[in-house]
């Protein structure tokens, strides 16, 4: 999360804690807290604004309704791989749980799945690490198979990466093989006209001796990631004292060498990169597949949208969540608990209305008109916003309360109905 302003350190003694312009500067002291504040630092920046100072939500929800249970913030450069295992054990302090910890390429590093030896995990695996990227190419057509979730298919193999045994299921989606083919083939393109300029450009150089036109071509052509040169050849040219057409017995001052080439497409890095497209690999340590079937790996790794939905639920300008006007970071600490509970107070009732829905088969309209039993609860607030409370006489009555209103109304409990003094 951003913020606008200029925040100091709190150790730094007579400097403004933040900067807001064009309207004042505000210095305020406040006495030291026991508890260290977190630091509005600059960091990776997931909305690309480098410029501006952040802090940092670490957040743990519910794979069913998407219920926050776990918020901790921290200072804006703290780097994900290093605190999740920490955050996951102070989870496991506070909570009775007995499930699958679930968590994107961030956590698996060798000391993060060490020390997460005792807790049962699914993430996956950063195809920067070599292994992988021998496991994801070499899988013959007869090991795959057919996923119940459309348009993937699954292999398994087995790993032992960091000490640690595991499983590993490479995933492969059929529209996401499509899309990177596209990509692929577009990039090839496009690196080719930039191969061709780079080459025209050192032709057109002069280099002393062969050696360093030999070393200037090869550090070209290795900079190719889909190209090579061939045909590679040095000519020599003289130079002379004297201009125009020297005579036979005229010994040349100096001697400089060009290159030719021709550009050549590596085909075998292109299918390569073809073959692993829209793969990825998932790793658990949870062997036993009776406890843990291939299919449900896959299905609880994409269950996972559940925490970024919360996060997308705390930047939507709708809810103003996102808005930090405090001045220190023991106060941006406080509003980002405040902003976790709105989250909570959300994910419980869109959890509530749409188990409620489901089980007794009813549906409301959504955004487009046509009928679910999973609406998100942002559509229902906007639902309600033609709803008003009147007093007529002295009598309250509400407004524009129609039969849609009402049996959402009813799936959300007695309290709301009497809200909306419906007894």
């Amino acid at each position: 999360m951003y913020v606008h302003g200029e925040y100091a350190k709190p150790s730094e003694k007579g400097v403004d804690s933040v900067k807001i312009e064009p309207f004042e500067k505000i210095q305020e002291s406040e006495p030291e807290s026991e508890m260290k504040a977190i630091e509005l630092k600059h960091g990776y920046s997931r909305d690309h604004r480098p410029d501006l100072k952040q802090f940092i939500i670490d957040m743990i929800c519910t794979g069913d309704g998407d219920i926050p249970l776990y918020l901790k913030i921290d200072s804006g450069n703290i780097d994900d791989k290093s605190v999740f295992v920490e955050r996951l054990k102070e989870f496991k302090k506070s909570w009775t749980f007995e499930g699958i910890n679930v968590a994107d390429s961030a956590l698996y590093t060798k000391d993060n799945i060490i020390a997460m030896s005792e807790m049962k995990w699914i993430t996956r695996v950063p195809l920067s690490i070599k292994l992988a990227q021998e496991k994801i190419s070499n899988i013959e057509d007869n090991e795959w198979t057919e996923s119940e979730i459309s348009g993937h298919k699954i292999a398994e193999r087995s790993s032992d990466y960091g000490g640690v045994e595991q499983r590993w299921l490479i995933v492969e989606s059929e529209a996401r093989k499509k899309s990177s083919i596209k990509q692929i083939n577009k990039q090839v393109e496009k690196q080719k006209e930039k191969a061709e300029a780079s080459l025209r450009k050192l032709s057109k150089q002069e280099f002393a001796c062969e050696p360093d036109a030999k070393m200037a071509i090869e550090k070209l052509s290795n900079s190719f990631k889909y190209h090579k040169i061939n045909n590679i050849q040095y000519q020599k040219t003289a130079e002379y004292e004297q201009s125009g057409r020297p005579s036979k017995l005229a010994k040349p001052t100096q001697i400089n060498y060009r290159i030719t080439g021709e550009l050549e497409t590596k085909l075998e890095v292109i299918e390569s990169e073809k073959t692993r497209a829209g793969r990825f690999i998932l790793a658990t340590n949870v062997i036993d597949k009776n406890e843990l079937s291939n299919e449900n790996v896959l299905k609880e790794y994409k269950a996972q949208q559940s925490t970024e939905r919360g996060f997308k639920f705390l930047k939507d300008p709708l809810f103003f969540t996102s808005s930090v006007f405090v001045k220190n970071p023991q106060r941006v600490e406080a509003i980002a608990m405040i902003m976790g509970l709105c989250l909570l107070v959300y994910t419980l009732a869109q959890r509530k209305l749409r188990q409620e829905l489901e089980s007794s088969g009813v549906s409301v309209k959504n955004q487009v008109k046509k009928l679910t039993n999973k609406p998100t609860m942002r559509w229902i607030f906007q639902v309600f916003q033609a709803v008003h409370l009147i007093t007529v006489n002295g009598h309250k009555q509400v407004s524009n309360l129609t039969v849609e209103h009402r049996k959402i109304l009813s799936c959300l409990g007695t309290v709301c109905r009497q809200y909306y003094l419906i007894i």
